[in-house]
């Protein structure tokens, strides 16, 4: 099969992963997965035999113990890797069917299938949390062996929580782990720098120079052990008893021509160090300098993370034109920083939701960006098909068709349920641009009727919305259209237009090109920032 890079697919990662990503053509990867770590860790150990697949939400930030997980425990265990399926059918003997050894299974199954994407000289890093960290690393130690295993890296993601005034007997929760693997020896890695923090420089580099205003620390020019010229006196002076000169007698000569050489009262010489000639600190495990995303980069993703957490992963472990996969990519953080350092980049995410959130962040970002994006419907039999799919084909269809029309969805962005007749929204500004106005719009995949038109209108007089779009896979009916044109225009005093109040939008139109007849509106999600991709070399980045 060929790679396809720069390409955001739709659809479950596993399938993606052995259908679409050849073996050993992968750099990096970065995985995110979603695991409901704050509900009690009695419900997330509780047995669960008797779930089906429709009481699962399509983007809940947790995983079931379904009839579809006991197929996937039971296949992989007769026939996964075998160190790795002893694991898996011995953490179930231990822990029993539940939350998390369904998250185990369905997580076991795709990190085999990384494993084998990735290039010999490729790394992965898998974001999670304590909850589940410590079962992880059991699985990861089997899949690429525990000689690969490169850090444990401790990220603080908020600085303090509260808990305590609710009640709570345990210390704040305030981090993330994320287990980071090499897939050898020769894994891809550049150094990394970050600035000195205040408490470092005011206790090392503590020297001014008069003249320059630079700010430097001295060095001991001594070592343990000899090596060639190092026995020498330097101005009536000898290394303390057991010590060296680190350097040459010519080298000595030359940091004193470079003014580099600073004199104790002693007459013992140091080398002046520069701050500004010191590349910054080299991250350690436990990384605290990276603030959550904030202001402008927030979109509204309740686990969005920063980009430059992610900027850091890509610039340490893999090269500018390398490619970069995030299996789990959310609102495409991964995607978004792989891109800026001019990396490709393969996104995959199970709902459409996502893919128009990655979709409007990356044409934001970066405008006149070129990608592809596989498996959203094409024309009305994919979009028949995508309905039909279980168990939430119904949703997705509906996050989907709001995206045709740059709509809004309702509510939390990841829960499905009661829509009280609003599936999503687009909002406008009229009145001499001083008041925000709507069309609430309402996506149907099954049958329809004028009922479903008399209920758009009535939703609209009770949210006194200005207009009203219906969105249907099947045909309106003549009645449903006679409906719609009863309820008039809706006149813009801004655009001085008048505007259907009632709009029937069948899919196979928007597949076509058609579109709303609106006034201008604003984008359906959070605008990003713009970046633009420097030129120059990026390894050693300094974040």
């Amino acid at each position: 099969m060929e790679l396809k890079t720069n390409v955001l697919y739709y659809g479950d990662n596993l399938d993606i992963l052995r259908g679409h990503i050849p073996d050993a053509s992968i750099d990096l990867v970065y995985l995110d997965p979603p695991f409901n770590s704050s509900r009690s860790y009695n419900i997330l150990f509780k047995e669960q035999d008797r779930w089906s697949d429709a009481q699962l939400q399509a983007f809940a930030d947790t995983w079931h113990w379904t009839p579809q997980t006991e197929r996937a425990y039971l296949d992989f265990i007769q026939t996964g890797p075998q160190k790795v399926a002893a694991l898996i059918e011995a953490l179930q003997k231990a822990i029993g069917r539940n939350d998390v050894m369904a998250y185990l299974t369905m997580m076991a199954v795709r990190l085999v299938e990384l494993h084998r994407v990735l290039k010999p000289t490729g790394s992965l890093y898998l974001h999670c949390d304590p909850t589940a960290s410590h079962y992880l690393k059991l699985v990861l130690d089997q899949i690429f062996g525990p000689a690969n295993f490169r850090n444990e890296i401790v990220w603080k993601r908020t600085s303090a929580h509260s808990d305590s005034k609710q009640g709570a007997r345990h210390f704040g929760r305030v981090h993330d782990v994320m287990l980071f693997y090499g897939m050898s020896q020769d894994a891809t890695f550049n150094a990394q720098h970050t600035e000195y923090d205040v408490g470092y420089l005011n206790g090392f580099y503590r020297h001014i120079e008069p003249e320059t205003g630079r700010r430097y620390r001295l060095g001991d020019l001594t070592a343990a052990k000899p090596g060639g010229d190092t026995l020498y006196e330097w101005k009536g002076i000898k290394p303390y008893k057991g010590r060296y000169w680190a350097y040459s007698r010519a080298k000595m000569e030359q940091f004193e021509r470079d003014g580099r050489l600073v004199y104790s009262k002693s007459g013992f010489p140091q080398y002046k160090r520069y701050l500004d000639e010191m590349p910054g600190q080299p991250p350690q495990t436990t990384w605290t300098d990276i603030p959550p995303a904030l202001g402008k980069e927030r979109l509204g993703w309740a686990t969005q993370k920063p980009l430059a957490l992610l900027e850091r992963i890509i610039a340490a472990s893999s090269n500018e034109g390398e490619v970069v996969l995030d299996p789990f990519c959310g609102c495409g953080t991964a995607v978004v920083a792989a891109h800026k350092l001019k990396r490709q980049w393969i996104g995959i995410d199970i709902t459409h939701l996502a893919i128009a959130v990655m979709r409007s962040r990356l044409e934001t970002t970066f405008p006149g960006i070129k990608y592809e994006v596989v498996g959203e419907p094409k024309d009305l039999g994919g979009a028949r098909a995508l309905a039909a799919q279980k168990p939430d084909g119904r949703y997705q269809f509906q996050w989907w068709a709001l995206s045709l029309v740059l709509a809004q969805p309702v509510g939390e962005a990841r829960k499905k349920g009661a829509d009280k007749g609003i599936d999503g929204v687009i909002r406008f500004l009229d009145d001499g641009g001083k008041q925000s106005r709507q069309a609430i719009v309402s996506v149907k995949s099954g049958g329809v009727g004028a009922k479903d038109i008399r209920d758009l209108k009535g939703v609209l007089e009770r949210e006194k919305a200005a207009l009203g779009l219906f969105i249907t896979l099947e045909p309106p009916t003549r009645d449903m259209t006679a409906e719609a044109v009863a309820a008039g225009y809706y006149h813009s005093p801004l655009w001085d237009k008048d505007y259907p109040k009632v709009q029937i939008l069948t899919i196979e139109d928007l597949l076509a090109g058609k579109k709303a007849d609106l006034p201008p509106a604003k984008p359906p999600f959070a605008p990003a920032p713009r970046i633009k991709v420097k030129e120059g070399k990026q390894e050693g980045l300094r974040l």
